[in-house]
């Protein structure tokens, strides 16, 4: 709330006085000293916005809002990392999103048919895999992320250019409503703060700071998805973008991208398999655990015991068992695998199947049918 004081600067002014208190306790003199140029360092001195902060933190209890900063566990460290990172999150929802796999999916708000189906098939598959998809709430490409994040079941989390108490687009209105219920709006700016234009490539920082990779995939040359590719790059994230047709201006992105060293996607594999390998072991964790507790489902409901984790044998024989039944150029379908892999149950090769899927060594073809990738 301190005006001529950003991320940038905020970050400085605590890493060379020890912290928030200190920052406050300090003479005007020690602040220039720190580096905080001398209208700066006479407004944090006389202490004027302690008002302004007060109404914000009253603003934040009637939205059902929580405030992070970067002193607090829930803080993320791959946020933190970044070269200007926000000193607080204002966050409604699911706080514990920050600390997710998560992967940014951004792109321009004017899509053509093409870029809408495309997102909305990567974003779903996505999230059911167990990845949280982070984008901006604008119109178009992110509109479709988050809905088609939600559609099944996954998670999502909101960055916004405006407070986390505004939304824009107001056509939004029942979209963020269920983001703050079952996943997270963030924002850097105070509650009440109006979305303006110069927000928006500040903001996008944030989508990329808090995701393993980014993924694009419709937007024009100069667009804020380009932008956002770009921080991305600079903060050492995968980069992902989905080809489109040469003579759309909305393809000129991510295919300059893909040009420049961006991976090419075509199904959701494309982007889990090139994850570091910590995100990869969460998700594959996070999935067999899933499965576990779902059961077999319903096409293979007859086919064995759901006790796969009480099994003694660990994850990597069930994978070679499984393995060497698939071939490269036959697929197999899934009730068929169970029968010919009579030592292992239905519940323990859909878990496996899950996990060699993201390793890239499995592909999953329609109808539960599956092959073993050259």
């Amino acid at each position: 709330m301190t005006p001529g004081l950003g991320a940038r600067r905020a970050g400085l002014l605590l890493a060379r006085l020890g912290g928030v208190r200190s920052i406050f306790h300090a003479s005007q003199a020690e602040l220039e000293n720190a580096g905080a140029p001398g209208a700066l360092a006479r407004s944090i001195a006389s202490g004027c916005s302690f008002e302004d902060a007060a109404a914000q933190q009253q603003k934040v209890r009637e939205a059902g809002a929580v405030l992070v900063t970067l002193g607090d566990g829930r803080y993320p460290e791959m946020l933190r990392g970044i070269y200007d990172p926000p000193p607080v999150l204002f966050c409604r929802g699911r706080v514990e999103l920050l600390g997710a796999v998560n992967v940014g999916v951004v792109g321009t708000r004017h899509p053509t048919p093409y870029g809408v189906a495309a997102t909305e098939r990567l974003a779903g598959d996505l999230a059911r895999a167990g990845v949280t998809v982070v984008s901006g709430m604008a119109r178009g490409i992110d509109t479709a992320a988050h809905r088609a994040a939600l559609s099944v079941e996954g998670t999502t989390i909101a960055v916004l250019g405006c407070g986390a108490d505004i939304v824009y687009p107001s056509e939004n209105r029942k979209l963020a409503a269920e983001i703050a219920a079952r996943g997270l709006i963030v924002s850097e700016f105070p509650m009440g703060s109006t979305a303006f234009p110069q927000n928006f490539p500040i903001r996008n920082r944030i989508i990329s700071g808090l995701s393993v990779g980014l993924l694009v995939t419709e937007g024009a040359q100069y667009s804020g998805s380009s932008i956002t590719a770009r921080l991305a790059i600079d903060q050492g994230r995968e980069v992902f973008a989905v080809p489109g047709n040469i003579t759309s201006k909305m393809s000129w992105g991510p295919n300059l991208l893909i040009k420049q060293g961006a991976k090419l996607v075509q199904d959701w594999n494309d982007v889990v398999a090139d994850l570091p390998v910590a995100a990869q072991q969460r998700l594959i964790d996070a999935g067999r655990q899933r499965i576990m507790n779902q059961g077999l489902g319903s096409t293979v409901a007859t086919g064995g015991t759901t006790g796969a984790s009480d099994a003694p044998d660990p994850a990597q024989r069930i994978n070679r068992v499984v393995l060497r039944q698939l071939k490269v150029d036959e697929a197999i379908h899934l009730d068929k695998l169970a029968e010919t892999c009579e030592e292992v149950s239905p519940s323990e090769i859909i878990a496996s199947l899950f996990e060699m899927e993201i390793q890239g060594l499995v592909k999953q073809l329609p109808g539960r049918n599956f092959i073993k990738v050259w």
